[in-house]
């Protein structure tokens, strides 16, 4: 997975971290959390605060 793999990341994040409501995640800890997925690859200077964004609203829906 890459940055760009938001859908999949968010699958991911749903399913390891269902104790953690996403609407009140900081960046720095999505960010964190996405660098620590299994098959990650993506390089942490190139995500930006629209991904992460993309990312946590994703996760959002996936839960909904």
């Amino acid at each position: 997975m890459i940055w760009t793999d938001i859908n999949e990341i968010a699958i991911e994040l749903a399913e390891l971290y269902k104790d953690i409501d996403p609407r009140f995640i900081l960046f720095t800890d999505l960010m964190q959390k996405v660098i620590g997925l299994e098959g990650f690859v993506g390089d942490p200077d190139r995500v930006n605060e629209q991904i992460l964004e993309a990312i946590q609203a994703a996760w959002i829906e996936e839960l909904d």
